[in-house]
């Protein structure tokens, strides 16, 4: 029954987004401020900053402004950070500090990654001291780090609290923090000593100090982990946060399961762009200017052009062997083909690996060796496949030693395939570069230069030529 009534509501608020989205542009084409404002009343703050970002640049601003300000703050914060920077180029001053102002932290400090150098300077300036400490405290850390996402909205607490003081402080606080599921017990230097869940204070004494109730085995980051190392953990141990504590264990902050989402999902979406070669830098693809996407993705495709001359050459070489068996060249692109999707497996089953720290159990050789064995499997039913069917093919003429050098030609580039695309990534892993962005390039020219080589070193050997 439960299920039922989750699964109508669910419908009936994609219902509520779609009418939203449809209706909103329509009401402000017409002008009808008043429909659109009314429109948007009973609808969640990340389904209107989804809305907006669908309407034209010329009506967001309007839609932004139907809204009154508590709900403009957080439907400003579930915006895409171009319209974020678009709209705040014509916010009037006053509308700046009461969106900014009152931003959590961390997202304010990602707002100004994006902005203009001069556009932060002027900001910082008229922010509240406290935020304008709070916001320097996280700018003051790396690019891509634990200082950089994190909040400094916590609770902290003393180990003498007892449970119903702490419950009184949870009270007074719980508007000024991100999170009140989890509260921090520090000592008088703000070390972090121990982490108590409002679980345990409910089910607790209210006599009970918190030293009786924490939890001292803490999992906590530093602010310089990279952020994606940070996402892991928060993944590995199902936490809803986790502490960040600075050189000396002082605790300084906490990565919230929201901001994590974000970061996997940004990341995720990095590592399917360099499987394919093309270079994202964080920006929406789909709205990106056509001529920088053409100029992101004509490096590698000049890589793979100049790879191909290679190979045309190889192939140009073999001419006294073509122009005697002129059927071979007919499966050359079978071959290469068959071998590039093989070697692209490969890559991207380790690529994934090793985004998940999955191959870490196994290690390179194993992971290596496995997929070598995979690649013989493939190769040995493809190769039997493929000789049947050169063999039936009217241009070979039941050529038997023809299709013995497709099949057979078949299964070793499938293992090169195999092995080039499992231990390309661990290479340039090991030379600090991104496997998914520099594998896909190398496994083709790989497959396609070494497997027309072995193609036709295999056929003249069989030949006789």
């Amino acid at each position: 029954m439960s299920e039922n009534i989750t699964t109508k509501k669910q419908d009936s608020r994609h219902e509520l987004r779609e009418l939203v989205n449809s209706q909103l542009r329509l009401m402000l084409e017409q002008n009808n401020l008043e429909g659109a404002k009314s429109l948007l009343l009973p609808v969640q703050p990340v389904d209107i900053a989804e809305a907006i970002g669908d309407l034209p640049e010329t009506m967001q601003l309007i839609a932004f402004r139907l809204l009154n300000k508590t709900e403009a703050i957080d439907v400003y914060e579930h915006l895409n950070y171009d319209i974020q920077q678009a709209l705040i180029q014509e916010f009037k001053r006053q509308e700046v500090l009461d969106i900014v102002d009152k931003m959590s932290p961390d997202d304010r400090a990602r707002l100004f990654d994006e902005l203009p150098a001069s556009v932060v300077s002027r900001i910082l300036e008229q922010l509240s001291p406290e935020e304008r400490q709070a916001t320097n405290l996280l700018l003051g850390y790396g690019e891509d780090t634990a200082g950089r996402i994190m909040t400094p909205e916590y609770i902290s607490l003393k180990e003498t609290f007892t449970v119903a003081e702490t419950l009184t402080r949870i009270r007074s606080l719980a508007r000024a923090s991100e999170l009140i599921y989890y509260m921090y017990v520090t000592d008088a230097s703000r070390h972090l000593v121990g982490i108590v869940s409002l679980r345990d204070l409910v089910i607790g004494s209210p006599e009970d100090t918190l030293d009786k109730v924490l939890t001292k085995d803490v999992v906590y980051v530093k602010t310089d982990m990279d952020q994606e190392e940070v996402a892991k953990l928060i993944q590995r141990y199902d936490f809803l946060a986790v502490p960040v504590v600075d050189k000396e264990l002082r605790l300084v902050g906490i990565v919230t399961v929201d901001d994590v989402i974000d970061i996997l999902e940004r990341e995720a979406t990095e590592d399917i762009y360099a499987l394919g070669a093309v270079q994202s830098d964080g920006e929406s693809y789909f709205k990106t200017n056509l001529f920088t996407v053409a100029r992101r993705r004509v490096t590698w495709l000049l890589v793979l052009l100049l790879t191909n001359t290679f190979t045309g050459a190889i192939i140009g070489a073999q001419e006294d062997l073509l122009t005697q068996v002129t059927v071979l060249a007919a499966f050359i692109p079978l071959l290469i083909g068959t071998g590039g999707n093989i070697g692209t497996q490969s890559s991207t089953v380790v690529i994934r690996g090793l985004s998940t720290d999955k191959v870490n159990d196994l290690g390179p050789a194993k992971i290596i060796l496995r997929e070598a064995i995979a690649g013989l499997i493939l190769g040995l039913i493809l190769g039997v496949l493929a000789t049947i069917w050169a063999y039936f093919l009217p241009q070979t003429n039941g050529d038997l030693i023809v299709c013995a050098s497709v099949g057979i030609s078949l299964v070793a580039i499938a293992v090169l395939a195999s092995v080039s695309g499992s231990a390309l990534p661990f290479l340039f892993r090991s030379f600090g570069l991104d496997p998914a962005l520099m594998s896909a390039p190398f496994i083709t020219t790989a497959v396609d230069v070494l497997g027309v080589l072995i193609y036709f070193t295999i056929a003249r050997t069989l030949l006789g030529i």
